[in-house]
């Protein structure tokens, strides 16, 4: 029996096929799926579209990961202001870094996952982790996992915090707290770090994973002891293991916005955001320049991640989304997807800024599946817009 979809929203002319895609994706997912798609090209938004129960354009959703290009917008926004150089050491900014040998680590290598520090060995507190400053303060002292500079793994619940203190240290400001004042606020984006408790109302709680019996074979089959670099990275060697489906679900992350993992969003503020960055949007300019954008795009690290235990590539603090997701997009792609499902990113070359969220978690983890048919689609209708 074939369920009825009711896709809601607009596409600009030219965009009808985005909206058929979507529709087509859909037809495979559960009854309680609840999804959002928004694209701008050129600062125009020509995508924005939603389906699901009780969800509308401005549903906010948990976007995990995706979180990340807010940290690293601010750091990019702070090197084209000449406050930070890329290439200094992390230390310069932080004294306290340089213990157990990290002193040498630059902002480059920190921001490209090469430091090591993927999180601390005898874990974090439900409290550290919705407070960017406490995983820092554990982290200076902590001993690298590897020998900085030599390899890369994902620092999923500690990049955001180190940024942030580096942020902090050169500033005298959270890194949220330029987030919404450079960021967030001059474009209205509905991307936020540290969710207003007027705004709790429009947030729907993440619904955990519902794998297949051979999807539940799979994911029993990766072999991931307490203490390994993996468990270590997601927090899983804690007296309070991390539950990282239910994240978002706690109150306090929403209010504190870790800024590795505690971005509240719709698909439009994801997109809004990467086009605020890259192209420009609502009548404004983008905020990074041309030489920024193509500096923090160039690829940092590729190869084996000892975190993902997988092939994955790193620009500057940003993932490589032509080269990590979708090889057709244009060479120096900047975003980052969110394990719930979430995918963000900007398409300098195509003027093209995407944005898609999901409320239940994803399998496997990363930027669920459907975006790959979803971006294909949006791509090339915007190359065919020119």
């Amino acid at each position: 029996m074939t369920r009825e979809i009711r896709v809601q929203g607009t596409v600009a002319e030219g965009f009808e096929a985005v909206r058929e895609e979507f529709t087509a994706v859909l037809a495979g997912e559960d009854p309680h799926y609840a999804g959002q798609l928004a694209a701008y090209v050129k600062g125009r938004k020509v995508v924005d579209l939603w389906v699901g129960p009780d969800t509308g354009a401005d549903t906010l959703y948990g976007v995990y990961s995706s979180s990340k290009g807010a940290a690293h917008l601010v750091v990019a926004l702070l090197v084209q202001d000449g406050v930070l150089d890329l290439d200094r050491e992390v230390a310069h900014y932080w004294p306290e870094f340089a213990a157990e040998g990290k002193g040498a680590v630059t902002l480059r290598e920190l921001l490209a996952h090469r430091a090591g520090i993927v999180g601390a060995t005898a874990g974090f507190s439900p409290e550290e982790l919705a407070d960017d400053r406490a995983i820092a303060a554990r982290l200076a002292a902590q001993r690298p996992f590897w020998r900085p500079g030599t390899a890369f793994g994902y620092h999923a619940l500690s990049i955001g915090a180190l940024a942030g203190e580096v942020v902090f240290r050169a500033t005298g400001r959270t890194l949220q707290e330029l987030y919404e004042e450079r960021v967030r606020a001059p474009f209205g984006l509905e991307f936020h770090l540290g969710l207003p408790e007027e705004h709790e109302n429009r947030f729907h709680p993440v619904l955990p994973m519902e794998p297949t019996p051979e999807q539940q074979a799979l994911l029993s089959a990766v072999p991931t002891g307490p203490h390994s670099l993996p468990s270590i990275a997601f927090n899983l060697n804690a007296p309070q293991p991390t539950d990282l489906e239910a994240l978002p679900n706690s109150r306090l992350i929403r209010t504190e916005g870790p800024a590795s993992v505690g971005g509240v969003a719709s698909a439009r503020g994801l997109a809004g955001f990467y086009a605020a960055a890259a192209t420009g949007a609502e009548g404004r300019e983008a905020l990074l320049k041309p030489d920024t954008l193509a500096e923090f795009g160039q690829i940092q690290s590729i190869g084996y991640d000892l975190v993902a235990r997988a092939q994955k590539v790193f620009a500057v603090g940003f993932q490589a989304t032509s080269d990590a997701w979708y090889p057709f997009l244009g060479a120096g792609s900047i975003g980052h997807s969110g394990a719930g499902g979430s995918q963000a990113f900007a398409d300098p070359r195509a003027g093209l800024a995407y944005g898609y969220t999901r409320r239940r978690f994803a399998f496997p983890g990363g930027p669920a599946p459907e975006n790959e048919r979803l971006v294909r689609a949006v791509h090339g209708a915007a190359l065919a817009a020119g």
